[in-house]
């Protein structure tokens, strides 16, 4: 990981602040669809700070500049942070965040300015008052982005990829239907109509995928949904005539991209002028992840509410359809990945060849390649050997990344995209004598990861309840991971996906897991320098039967669709439950059979039947 010179870039941007009589600047990771995944051309915070993570914010004042991240990207973040940056871990103790450290730089009726497109409405509220109470003056809105200035010609145009119409074989639910749906919705909350800012709810909403974003298969665009019509904003240069017949098709008007900031105007000033009494508390919908910039254009409070988007949640619990392709995508995923442990194993151990981590991942790409509805990668593939999986997030460069060493741990997360759902699994593997330590650790990961895919509860369970079940054996040793243990999975879409998760944050607590959502099981462990250790699979949520259901509840569990076998050279047996044991002899039976007709090689097969032996 390469230091980027950020000297001659500040320089710039604070020439442009001083211009503008701005004191501090702050550069948020995101796009103006609070997308966590972007296309090259917002990748403003990585050009002006040199940090790639995906997590982050940047903040630059006249002398000063800091750059925030979490857990999950310190290591990389320390690597690729020149001496112009200071950096915050937020989550550690003491260590002020981003907004209360641009609080502290405002003090002395400083001004703090930020794209309004980039920062969602609430967390532009909450940083103005910080900045207020430290002395500092009301946050300020710039429409022009300075560092899009800094980065002049040399930033990436947009991307104009073609839409493509997502068939209800896969999506199992026909637009007209999510919209009837999402209308009840709004009639229950009495609104005027919801203006949609997130990509993945566009896409899901009308059935429609695209290819703007690097791995997540949406397009920019806004929608507009009221009770009478049904309004997309993107430019109609990516539509098929196909597509804009089934748009048609489906009432759908097609507008301009560009339309959608003087369309909020006018829809908040004809709401104005429709005022009647009876109507006075109508306000429009938008999400709570929307921009600051689009709350503003909708006339702010007066006319705006901020919700957890009614389409998110919808997302969020798959049809039958989705999860009968969940289950399938990962049969066949789970037989490209064997192939690919299978082959690396023979290449590294048995004909010694010297392979580095991109030239692996690029072998696992082909693998895929060769299934059944396979559209591409849904992230980029986590290669790493040795210290390097230590790296939460690593990502090996072409060129410039490592040998991988058989006789160190090798890491691999990785996940693609299929026309009837998305994967993401991680496995950690061993190609030779694994230390003590190392056996040890893997093994606590392990049965932290059996005890959340076994775990009973009952209905309105959290994800921030459950995420104790996966830490526990860890922590007893008093041992922890920086990260969350789960996050939600769309469905031939973001390999991100809210507003569900398991883990430690606030929002975990907000959402009950529900039969129907599709989240990752993946427990870690962490040595800088050393090793790291990930293993990783997807589970849907599902309802159980239990002897008794206390309080009248349905009780809830788990049922994992990834088709990968654990290490078995990772694994000590007698840290192991017989309950734990038999989990795993059932597991390794169910791979070996969903998958083994898949092969036709001896050298793969031979490799199954070693991996998934009973215990």
């Amino acid at each position: 990981m390469e230091k980027v010179n950020t000297t001659d870039r500040l320089i710039e941007l604070r020439k442009l602040m001083k211009e503008r009589k701005l004191d501090v600047y702050i550069v948020p990771s995101e796009d103006s669809h609070s997308s966590e995944y972007i296309a090259p051309c917002d990748a403003r915070r990585a050009f002006i700070s040199g940090f790639t993570g995906s997590a982050g914010c940047a903040v630059i004042t006249h002398d000063r500049a800091a750059l925030a991240t979490d857990g999950r990207y310190f290591n990389q973040a320390s690597k690729q942070l020149d001496d112009n940056w200071l950096l915050l871990k937020q989550g550690i103790q003491d260590v002020p965040t981003w907004q209360e450290w641009s609080a502290e730089q405002a003090e002395g009726g400083k001004v703090v300015a930020v794209d309004p497109t980039l920062l969602t409405s609430g967390t532009a509220k909450k940083l103005s008052e910080k900045i207020q109470k430290s002395g500092g003056k009301e946050l300020e809105a710039v429409a022009e982005n300075l560092v899009d200035i800094v980065w002049g010609s040399d930033k990436p145009s947009r991307p104009n990829e073609p839409v493509i119409i997502l068939d209800e074989k896969f999506s199992g639910k026909d637009v007209k239907v999510k919209l009837e749906e999402l209308r009840k919705e709004l009639e229950k909350k009495k609104s005027l109509g919801f203006v949609i800012s997130m990509l993945d709810e566009i896409a899901w909403l009308f059935n429609l995928r695209g290819n703007d974003i690097p791995y997540n298969p949406v397009f920019f665009s806004y929608a507009i949904v009221t009770p009478d019509e049904a309004t997309l904003y993107i430019d109609s240069s990516k539509l098929s005539s196909e597509c804009q017949e089934f748009l048609e098709k489906n009432k759908v008007v097609i507008k301009p991209y560009e339309d959608i900031f003087s369309d909020a105007t006018a829809l908040s000033k004809t709401a104005e002028v429709n005022k009647t009494e009876a109507s006075d508390s109508k306000k429009f919908l938008i999400s709570n992840k929307a921009s600051w910039a689009l709350k503003r254009a909708l006339g702010g409070d007066d006319f705006v509410e901020e919700v957890r988007s009614p389409i998110a949640d919808a997302k969020a619990l798959k049809n039958e359809t989705e999860l009968e392709g969940m289950r399938a995508c990962h049969i066949r995923d789970g037989a490209a990945l064997i192939e690919y442990f299978a082959w690396l194993e023979d290449q590294l151990v048995v004909k010694k060849v010297s392979i580095d981590e991109v030239e692996a991942a690029d072998k696992l790409e082909a693998c895929r390649a060769k299934h059944k509805d396979f559209v591409g990668l849904s992230f980029d593939t986590i290669s790493s050997t040795g210290a390097n999986a230590a790296v939460i997030h690593y990502k090996p460069e072409r060129g410039s990344c490592s040998i991988i060493d058989p006789a160190a741990i090798y890491l691999c997360d990785s996940g693609a995209q299929y026309l009837d759902g998305t994967t993401d699994t991680t496995r950690t593997l061993h190609f030779g004598s694994p230390t003590e330590r190392e056996i040890e650790a893997y093994t606590l990961v392990l049965k932290g990861n059996i005890a959340l895919d076994t775990v009973v509860f009952p209905k309105g369970t959290t994800g921030y309840a459950v995420d104790c079940m996966a830490r526990q054996f860890l922590w007893k040793e008093g041992l922890d991971y920086r990260h969350g243990t789960g996050h939600g999975v769309g469905s031939y879409l973001n390999v991100h996906e809210g507003p569900i998760g398991i883990g430690t944050r606030v929002q975990f607590s907000e959402v009950a897991l529900s039969p129907g959502n599709v989240i990752s099981n993946e427990p870690g462990f962490y040595e800088d320098g050393s090793f790291g250790i990930r293993i990783e699979n997807i589970i849907m949520v599902k309802e159980v039967q239990t002897k008794h259901k206390f309080g009248d509840k349905p009780y809830l569990g788990f049922e994992h669709v990834t088709m990968v076998p654990y290490c078995r050279k990772l694994i000590d047996p007698d840290l192991l439950t017989t309950a734990e044991k038999q989990w795993l002899n059932d597991y390794n039976a169910d791979i070996f059979e969903k998958t083994k007709g898949y092969f036709e090689d001896e050298l793969t097969l031979a490799w199954l039947k070693k991996e998934t032996q009973p215990f």
